[in-house]
């Protein structure tokens, strides 16, 4: 039994020596290069920061220049159509108001078609002027090209609009012209 206390007792001392051992040891180099590392890591950071930073603005600006680039294109697409217009009234109403097989009466309701289209073309022309020139109500780049694509649909369905005028007009004159060959051929037979 005195046996068995002695190893207890040695035991018990024994655990008091082994704490010493188990106390943390600091490398001062390894210490050194983590910090060198974190340094460098807050620096990649913040340039990655400023990357980030750099790419929303050249993003907004690309939008911005594309939202300009649409809003180009479709002022041109009118002025394209608004030139169409003008170059069938130019031509053929003048056809069509000189031909002989236009009744008098008919002069004035043709020429009041077409100058409601003309007169319209010319609201959407000082309209575009106005978005274009000043700031409209506050709008914003994307909101004017919006504004700008429906007045380029207009300005289309507009030419569509007068094409299909003058076809019919031209049909009529066509017609007359065959029905007055028809009504005073020569009856030599």
């Amino acid at each position: 039994m005195k046996a068995k206390i002695l190893i207890i007792v040695m035991l018990f001392l024994g655990s008091f020596n082994a704490t010493a051992q188990g106390m943390p040891v600091y490398d001062n180099t390894n210490f050194i290069s983590l910090a060198k590392s974190l340094i460098e890591s807050a620096k990649q950071t913040s340039q990655l920061l400023k990357t980030v930073q750099f790419m929303k603005d050249a993003k907004e600006s690309i939008e911005k220049v594309t939202n300009v680039v649409r809003q180009l294109k479709a002022v041109q697409e009118i002025a394209n159509n608004h030139q169409q217009l003008f170059n069938v009234l130019q031509s053929d109403l003048n056809d069509i108001l000189s031909s002989p097989y236009i009744k008098v009466e008919e002069v004035n309701a043709i020429t009041n078609s077409f100058n409601a289209i003309v007169e319209s073309s010319l609201d959407t022309v000082d309209f575009i002027d106005e978005i274009l020139s000043s700031d409209y109500l506050k709008m914003t780049d994307a909101e004017r090209a919006e504004i700008l694509k429906a007045k380029e649909r207009e300005s289309a369905e507009m030419v569509a609009e007068i094409n299909q005028k003058t076809k019919r007009y031209q049909d009529i004159i066509s017609f007359r012209k065959m029905q007055d060959k028809i009504n005073n051929r020569a009856t030599s037979y």
